[in-house]
C-alpha cells in the first residue's frame, strides 16, 4: 500500500499522510456501488431530492471548516473558499427544488401507439476523476445531477484534496445517502484505467489534463462507455471600445488573478484594439505590481500561493523560457516569491509569439496576456485562434455590436459584459481541446442516462411497423 501526504502550499510543509488504495480493493469498491445503485435508483425522487437539499444545509453550516480544508490543500483564500461553497450549496439545493421537473416523462406523439413516451433512466455506477482547483464544485457539478438521476459514484480526486474529498462523502452521508452510492477513494492516477474498463463503471466524468482526458476517453471508448471530459481552456477576453476601460481591466484583473489563476475559464487572454492598447498596458502594470501575496487564511491577501511547488516552479520555467526566447516579454513579476510555499509574482506579459507553448497552451496560475488587434475583425480572429475552446468575454458599450462580435466566437460559452459565470442551472462545457459534454442545470442529467423509449399499442395494433 502507497502513501501520500497533504503538502500545505501555504508553508511548504507537510501536515498528514494517507493510505492510497490497493489494485486487490478494486473489486470490493465495484461490487459495494454496484449493491448501492440497485438500491439508490428504486428510492423516491422526493427523498433523493431531500438528500440533495440536506447536503445544501450541511455546505453552509460548515463553511469555515470545509474552507479550511481547501486552504491547507492547495491554497485557495478564505474568502474565495467560501464563494465557492456558496455555489456549492446552490448546486445541491437547484436540483432538489428541480426534481420533478428535470426528471419527468417526456410524451411524444403517440404515432400509431396508445402511448409514446421517454423515461429519463440511471445507468449506473458512475466514475468521477476530478481536478484540485475547486474540489467541492466540481464534484458537486458531477455528483448532484446524477446522484438526483438514480446513479452511485465512485470519486477519485486529486491527491491534493484528501481532506475535501472525503468531507464529500460525508456530507452526503450524514444527509441521508445510504452507504455505498457514494464511494470516496484514494488512488493513483495509473490505478483509474482499470476502474474505468471495468464492466460495472457504466461511465466517466474527467476534469483535468489532456493527457489523462485522452487515455479515459480511449479506454472508455473501447469498452462502450460514454464519457465527459472539461480539460481546461485558454479563454479570449475582448475589449471593444474605451469608454470605460478603467472600470473593465479592474474586473479583468480581479476574474484573472481569482483562485491566484487556476481556473480552466479563467480570461487568460486579453485582447484590445490599438487605439487603447498602451494604455491598458500602462494599467494593468500598475495595478497587477500592487497584489499582495500571502497564506490561505491572510484575510489581506490579493492572491494566494499556486497549488503546489511544483506547479509554481513549471510555470515559472515556461515565463522564463519565454522571454530568453523571444516569445514573450515579461511587463510584471514572473518570478518566484522568496519564502517558504508555493508562491510567485502576479505577472503581465506582452508582446506574445501566438504560435509559441507561452501563446497557445494555457497557463494555469496568475498570469495575464494581453494582445494587440488593429480592428475588430482581427481581434474575433486572435479569440479564435486557439485549439480550446471552453470559454469567452465579449465586453463593450454597445450591446448590439458585442452581442455580434460574441456570435462568433467558437467556444461552448461565451458572455457578453461578464465572464465565467456559473450557477446551477446554466450549462458548463466546452469544445475542442477543453473538452465535450455539458453539466450542470438540465444539462447534467442528461450526460448519464438511458433515455428509455416506452411505447405501449393495443394488441389489435401491435407489431405493424417493421424492425429497423
Amino acid at each position: 500500500m502507497s502513501t501520500f501526504a497533504l503538502e500545505n502550499p501555504s508553508t511548504g510543509q507537510s501536515e498528514q499522510e494517507f493510505d492510497r488504495i490497493k489494485d486487490t480493493d478494486r473489486d470490493d469498491i465495484l461490487n459495494r456501488s454496484t449493491a448501492a445503485f440497485a438500491q439508490w435508483r428504486t428510492t423516491d425522487i422526493d427523498e433523493r431530492a431531500a438528500v440533495l437539499a440536506r447536503t445544501a444545509d450541511f455546505y453552509e453550516e460548515r463553511a469555515t471548516e470545509l474552507a479550511d480544508h481547501i486552504g491547507r490543500e492547495m491554497g485557495k483564500l478564505t474568502r474565495w473558499a467560501k464563494m465557492e461553497l456558496g455555489i456549492v450549496a446552490d448546486i445541491y439545493r437547484w436540483y432538489a427544488e428541480h426534481a420533478h421537473e428535470l426528471l419527468a416523462d417526456e410524451a411524444l406523439p403517440a404515432q400509431g401507439a396508445e402511448q409514446t413516451y421517454v423515461r429519463k433512466d440511471p445507468l449506473g455506477p458512475l466514475l468521477g476523476i476530478m481536478p484540485w482547483n475547486f474540489p467541492y464544485y466540481q464534484v458537486a457539478r458531477w455528483a448532484a445531477p446524477n446522484l438526483l438521476l438514480g446513479n452511485s459514484l465512485v470519486l477519485k480526486h486529486a491527491s491534493l484534496c484528501p481532506l475535501s474529498s472525503q468531507a464529500c462523502q460525508e456530507l452526503l452521508e450524514e444527509a441521508g445517502l445510504p452507504k455505498d452510492v457514494f464511494i470516496n477513494i484514494y488512488a493513483s492516477g495509473s490505478q483509474m484505467n482499470d476502474f474505468v474498463a471495468d464492466p460495472r463503471i457504466k461511465g466517466v466524468s474527467l476534469t483535468g489534463s489532456e493527457a489523462a482526458g485522452a487515455a479515459v476517453a480511449s479506454t472508455a471508448g473501447e469498452n462502450y462507455k460514454k464519457s465527459l471530459l472539461e480539460l481546461g481552456g485558454n479563454d479570449p477576453f475582448l475589449i471593444l471600445d474605451d469608454e470605460n476601460l478603467d472600470w473593465v481591466l479592474e474586473k479583468y484583473t480581479k476574474i484573472r488573478m481569482y483562485n491566484t489563476g487556476q481556473a480552466c475559464n479563467a480570461p487568460k487572454r486579453l485582447i484590445v484594439l490599438a487605439d487603447f492598447y498602451d494604455r491598458t498596458v500602462s494599467y494593468l502594470k500598475e495595478q497587477i505590481a500592487q497584489i499582495e501575496v500571502g497564506p490561505y487564511d491572510d484575510k489581506d491577501a490579493g492572491m494566494g500561493p499556486l497549488s503546489s511547488i511544483g506547479a509554481r516552479d513549471e510555470i515559472v520555467e515556461r515565463l522564463t523560457e519565454a522571454e530568453r526566447s523571444g516569445t514573450a516579454k515579461i511587463q510584471v513579476g514572473g518570478g518566484k516569491i522568496d519564502r517558504a510555499g508555493a508562491y510567485m509574482e502576479a505577472t503581465l506579459l506582452t508582446d506574445v509569439d501566438r504560435s509559441a507553448d507561452i501563446g497557445c497552451n494555457e497557463i494555469f496560475g496568475p498570469v495575464a496576456i494581453v494582445y494587440k488587434a488593429k480592428d475588430i475583425d482581427e481581434a474575433v480572429e486572435i479569440a479564435n485562434d486557439s485549439e480550446y475552446g471552453l470559454s469567452s468575454s465579449v465586453w463593450g458599450t454597445d450591446l448590439a455590436q458585442a452581442h455580434e462580435v460574441a456570435s462568433r466566437l467558437k467556444d461552448g460559452m461565451t458572455f457578453v459584459n461578464e465572464h465565467g459565470t456559473t450557477a446551477a442551472g446554466l450549462p458548463f462545457g466546452g469544445v475542442g481541446r477543453s473538452g465535450y459534454g455539458r453539466e450542470l442545470g438540465r444539462w447534467g442529467v442528461g450526460e448519464f442516462v438511458n433515455e428509455h423509449l416506452f411505447r405501449v399499442s393495443d394488441q389489435s395494433n401491435a407489431g405493424q411497423s417493421p424492425a429497423s
